[in-house]
């Protein structure tokens, strides 16, 4: 089994691994709720958190069966619309909303409902024993607020199963660590306060947009107080070692690092529909089978959401994959846990020393996707050269919409890679061209600038 794995894999690596590309802009692209919040700051009014239903009890699983940790992502970022130099000063708002709300209700109706009606059931015909990860962004959970309060309650029902680990992230989606530490900060903060106020707890875990990872970062997020953060496994730096176990930055002290099996979780969510895949058709109990013969002590299945219905529609037979895996691999011996279950369940393997960042897009692995030419460079910098004249404002509109400008996507749609990734970038993008992205991005931060200069 194990020889034909690898044969496979040496397969992928030649052949697909361009398929791993920004989950984060597939996610734009298909998802339904693309960008964050119309112009309207979101609403501040606190809710209560939802009363959770009666949770299902876990029942009894033997610790030493092989573990599975399915993580998903859920996030739509905020597309602008053409906006152009005859708009600056004279247009204070920059999104597509009818864009952003067409995609907005594609996604739930596709992806989202049906999916958190799969997994609310997986969970209760387990008791319990079937587990997910999970993250929303802040700037989907006001989407949802504001337009889709039927699928935010159906986001809570899943959570109040008590199979669900909400994980946290960025509120934004953003990318900025490197060049603002305090401004990482801030946004990790609100995203903590917010799924406080709607899933009524505090995650233990992090997950940094794209999963980007190294060293530095991991350290931070340490500080932050968080057990565990979500990267990608990067043959370079694994130098030959299994990905299936957890390792430790060597800045860190605690905080335990969950990498991401890149083949596996690919061969759902990108590769699964693909006719002209050697694989295809995949079945539950063929993908449980190489889940089993991958070694290790943990395997790390991290995915964006949308890939159930939305990346992988409904005539894939993806829903019919996932609500039969669950049998497929308790068949084979195996279980799930949660990100942090897996924390407390497994020890360190070794140090994992991430100099630069990684994330989890393209086949460069690295941040090339957001600052791989000088538009995208000048559009980063520009965007946070103004972090002190926003703050120093003390305005809560213009300071959220900064925020929502800071989004990934803005600076995914700027690539003009070739190749594999390029043809994904072109896809995902909204405007006719990566030029045609950067000159809408400036032209509104160009508006932003005068109105804080009119403050």
């Amino acid at each position: 089994m194990m020889k034909g794995f690898l044969t496979r894999l040496s397969k992928v690596l030649a052949s697909d691994s361009s398929e791993g590309s920004d989950k984060n802009a597939k996610a734009a692209e298909e998802t339904t709720q693309p960008p964050v919040v119309p112009d309207k700051v979101a609403n501040t009014k606190k809710k209560k958190a939802p009363k959770e239903e009666k949770k299902v009890s876990k029942t009894q699983v033997d610790p030493s069966l092989q573990p599975i940790c399915f993580f998903f992502e859920a996030h739509q970022p905020n597309r602008l619309k053409p906006y152009s130099f005859f708009d600056i000063g004279n247009d204070p708002f920059y999104e597509d909303d009818e864009l952003n709300q067409k995609l907005l209700d594609e996604v739930c109706e596709v992806s989202y409902l049906p999916a958190n009606k799969m997994m609310t059931e997986l969970i209760k015909e387990g008791k319990g024993q079937f587990r997910i990860s999970l993250s929303v962004s802040g700037v989907l959970l006001e989407q949802l607020e504001l337009n889709r309060p039927d699928v935010l309650k159906s986001f809570q029902d899943l959570h109040a199963t008590g199979g669900v680990e909400i994980v946290a992230e960025t509120y934004y989606h953003s990318m900025g660590f490197h060049r603002s530490k305090e401004e990482f900060k801030e946004q990790v903060e609100k995203q903590l306060e917010k799924i406080k106020e709607v899933f009524g707890v505090r995650p233990k875990a992090f997950r940094h947009t794209a999963c980007v990872y190294y060293n530095e970062l991991a350290a931070f997020v340490e500080s932050m107080g968080f057990e565990s953060m979500l990267g990608e496994a990067v043959g370079w730096i694994l130098h030959g070692r299994e990905a299936n176990r957890l390792y430790r930055s060597p800045n860190c002290t605690t905080l335990k690092a969950h990498l991401r099996n890149g083949i596996l979780s690919d061969d759902v969510a990108f590769r699964f529909g693909n006719h002209a895949w050697p694989q295809h058709p995949l079945t539950a109990e063929k993908f449980a089978t190489w889940c089993q013969t991958n070694g290790g002590e943990v395997v790390n299945l991290f995915m964006d959401y949308e890939c159930i219905g939305k990346h992988q529609d409904k005539d894939t037979g993806i829903f019919e994959f996932f609500r039969a895996f669950p049998a497929a691999w308790e068949k084979l011996g195996g279980r799930f846990v949660t990100v942090s279950e897996s924390a407390a369940e497994l020890e360190v393997a070794g140090e994992y020393d991430c100099h630069e960042p990684t994330s989890w897009a393209d086949t460069e692995k690295d941040l090339s996707p957001w600052k791989g030419n000088a538009m995208q460079e000048e559009a980063r910098r520009k965007i946070l050269i103004i972090e002190k004249q926003v703050k120093s404002k003390n305005n809560p509109e213009l300071l959220h919409q900064w925020r929502k400008m800071q989004t990934a996507e803005h600076f995914y749609f700027m690539s003009t890679k070739g190749g594999e990734s390029g043809k994904v970038h072109e896809r995902l993008r909204p405007y006719p061209s990566a030029y045609e992205a950067y000159l809408y991005f400036m032209n509104a931060l160009s508006d932003l600038q005068i109105r804080l200069d009119e403050e």
